[in-house]
């Protein structure tokens, strides 16, 4: 019996070695089977479609520069009399702000409309009387043309009827001087006969006495002919004489013209000062309100207290309108900035709404939301990187969802733009290789085009 109980053992033995050795020749075997299915689904994979994305932070503002937070300011200098709102209040475009009161000793007079309304009237008088002056001023050129004309005709006809007589008398000395020479020939042919006894002494005296009495009246034209010629010369020197006085008193009217009218202008100009002086005092009242410039909610004020002064042009409060038409503001390398186009589509994720988003799949994305690309800087911002603007896109019923309601400029936002689908195989070669997404289209896109 002994024997029989070793050789059992002996058996038991064996068997457990051959199952350890049958389990050691079976696990490298299932190792290498898995191993094998492992590489087939890493080939498979490796050919599946990979979005490519640009990716790039920033923050949610405004598309419309009317509809981001603004400050509002005053528009002269003055002293805080009585606050109006409150910070986080909803204000309607016109409802009153602030009131300040003047500081200004130029507009200290409550009565300053009233006293330029005087100077006003007192400058509109001296403009009536510069024209009433350039009116008498006119009158007297008029009256000066007027007597200018009749005594130049007076004058033209003086100096005609002395041109006159020294032509008549010009005649007349011709006349008396051919009887003086007939006078005197007469008398040579006498004196011959004397001499040959054909006259008497008495014919001769005769005849001397008559060449005297010629000579006398030769004499006595040219005398006459020197008057008349001294009395055209008169004439003519009267006429110059009138149009020189009548040059000098025009002279002198115009200039009491250009005076009235030099006059006028002035006060001309200085009404016109005046009328602006007082609409802009007008004008000025009306500012010591502030008002909203749109409607909107209060957010910060940056001014306190009452009686405190404050500088024109000084920011008093922080205004966010109330509806602005909200977009992502988000900036990307410019490395990238040549792959995104107009209208991109982009995945957003906002802060503060848990999401999670496959980088190469935006189609199984969760919580996250659907934008385009609206304006792409054309200069890059702080940093080397360039600005992009992404507005919302309609949403696909059943795929997308608006954007949340209770997004605030400000806050973080994290956005990838889409670009074409590749094979996994390029995106990690890509990458390996620090190469830029593909510039090319896709092939849809190239077969719609051609």
């Amino acid at each position: 019996m002994a024997g029989n109980l070793v050789e059992n053992e002996t058996w038991e033995d064996m068997g457990v070695l051959s199952k350890n050795e049958v389990l050691k020749t079976r696990w490298p075997k299932l190792l290498g089977r898995i191993m094998l299915v492992l590489l087939l689904l890493f080939i498979i994979v490796l050919f599946l479609p990979w979005r490519q994305t640009i990716s790039g932070r920033g923050h949610i503002t405004a598309l419309r520069p009317e509809d981001r937070p603004q400050t509002v300011q005053n528009q002269i200098g003055g002293r805080i009399e009585h606050w109006a709102v409150r910070e986080g209040q909803r204000v309607n475009k016109g409802d009153t702000i602030l009131i300040i009161s003047e500081t200004s000793q130029s507009y200290f007079d409550p009565e300053l409309p009233l006293r330029l309304q005087e100077q006003l009237m007192a400058k509109r008088g001296s403009e009536e009387a510069a024209a009433q002056k350039m009116a008498a001023t006119t009158a007297q050129m008029q009256a000066l043309n007027k007597g200018l004309t009749i005594k130049l005709n007076a004058a033209q006809n003086k100096v005609r009827q002395a041109e006159n007589y020294v032509k008549i008398d010009s005649a007349e000395l011709v006349a008396v001087e051919r009887f003086f020479e007939i006078t005197k020939s007469r008398l040579e042919r006498y004196e011959t006969g004397y001499r040959n006894g054909l006259f008497s002494l008495t014919d001769i005296e005769s005849r001397r006495l008559k060449l005297q009495e010629d000579n006398a009246k030769v004499v006595s034209q040219q005398n006459k002919l020197s008057n008349s010629v001294q009395s055209l010369q008169n004439a003519r020197i009267e006429l110059d004489n009138i149009r020189a006085e009548y040059e000098q008193s025009l002279a002198k009217a115009q200039s009491d013209m250009s005076s009235a009218v030099s006059s006028r202008v002035s006060v001309q100009g200085e009404i016109s000062k005046l009328r602006n002086e007082i609409s802009n005092i007008n004008i000025r009242r009306g500012l010591y309100v502030v008002r909203a410039p749109q409607s909107g909610y209060v957010v910060k004020t940056l001014k306190a207290g009452i009686g405190e002064n404050i500088k024109e042009g000084e920011s008093i409060a922080t205004l966010q309108p109330e509806t602005p038409m909200v977009a992502a503001e988000i900036y990307v390398d410019g490395m990238d900035v040549p792959l995104i186009l107009n209208n991109s589509d982009v995945r957003l994720q906002f802060e503060g709404w848990p999401s999670v988003q496959f980088s190469g799949w935006p189609s199984v994305a969760v919580g996250t939301f659907a934008g385009k690309v609206s304006v792409i800087d054309l200069v890059s911002s702080e940093g080397g990187k360039y600005r992009l603007l992404v507005k919302p896109t309609v949403p696909v019923p059943e795929k997308d969802q608006p954007w949340p309601k209770q997004l605030r400029q400000g806050s973080g936002v994290y956005g990838r733009v889409i670009l074409r689908s590749v094979p996994l195989w390029y995106e990690i070669w890509r990458l390996l290789n620090g190469f830029p997404p593909s510039l090319n289209a896709e092939p849809k896109e190239e077969a719609a085009t051609k």
